[in-house]
């Protein structure tokens, strides 16, 4: 028997959510009122709107089903796991030149211009739409001595950002480029073996698996952490070094050029690098300091 529960959605958190699906849904509505460009990126911006729309209204219905009890799920790392991602996903995107930079920016710099209302109106839905799913994070992250899901914690947010930066990486890649440089296929192995590690985790988590690892927990973690940052090391150095040397930028690299996509890849390498060192911090913590106590 299903039992309302009204509450879900008078809260602050219920109230926010309830604006992202409306922003979310004017966002893609407006965008698809245009027509499409024939772009991957484009496509990209499509598939950001309708993911988060619909998940988060998924996330509505259950709650104030109040069916997310029933799931075999943690249904709090769940949304904060989600919550995070759309975070990202709407934040971060890909214009055609292969620079990643906020989505509310880059959707009009690419496809707007000053008489196209419905562009610049999605764009401005768009920057809402960031700024509610980014407040969701800062409330149901988790606060220091609070009992909560791994996913609401910082380690567990970082985890969900180095999965998403991978993503990104791979959207980049260009296999004719990769494909016959020994130096440049290790780094692919580098994202994709790193990016695993990141999804088991979040998996795991998700799924109350974690009892099922016979192992300590935050001892994987760190030693999992502790091997990404010695591999990102490795090919922050060596992706640009067989990407960039006697290989300038073309003349005729216009809008799009498949050479930016290099630079994509070379800066969220040393991004993600950067949360994986932030993150072994955190989990060298967890082991040495928390453990002892």
């Amino acid at each position: 028997m299903l039992m309302l529960n009204p509450g879900a959605l008078a809260s602050p958190l219920g109230i926010v959510r309830l604006l992202q699906v409306i922003f979310t849904c004017i966002s893609f509505s407006l965008v698809a009122s245009v027509g499409s460009f024939g772009s991957s990126y484009w496509a990209w911006c499509m598939f950001t709107w309708c993911f988060c729309f619909c998940v988060t209204l998924l996330i509505i219905v259950l709650e104030l089903s109040s069916l997310n009890a029933r799931l075999p799920i943690s249904w709090e790392d769940f949304t904060a796991a989600f919550s995070m991602l759309a975070t990202l996903m709407v934040r971060f995107t890909c214009r055609d030149s292969g620079l990643v930079l906020a989505a509310s920016v880059i959707y009009p710099y690419s496809y707007a211009c000053p008489s196209c209302g419905r562009q610049i109106g999605a764009t401005v839905t768009s920057c809402l739409a960031f700024v509610l799913y980014a407040v969701e994070v800062g409330l149901t992250r988790a606060r220091p001595g609070e009992i909560s899901g791994f996913l609401s914690t910082v380690p567990g947010l970082l985890k969900v950002l180095e999965a998403f930066v991978a993503c990104i990486i791979f959207i980049s890649l260009d296999r004719g480029i990769y494909a016959n440089f020994p130096g440049l296929q290790w780094c692919v192995a580098v994202y994709s073996m790193c990016f695993i590690f990141a999804l088991i985790i979040i998996v795991f988590t998700i799924g109350r698996l974690l009892a099922l690892i016979p192992a300590p927990f935050d001892k994987i973690l760190s030693a999992g952490n502790m091997l990404a940052v010695l591999m990102y090391l490795t090919a922050v150095v060596i992706w640009p070094v067989y990407s960039f040397q006697n290989n300038p930028r073309p003349k005729r690299c216009g809008h799009q050029c498949s050479w930016d996509d290099l630079v994509v890849v070379a800066v969220m390498t040393a991004f993600n690098l950067v949360a994986y060192i932030v993150d072994t911090a955190y989990s060298m913590r967890l082991v040495f300091f928390v453990s002892s106590v």
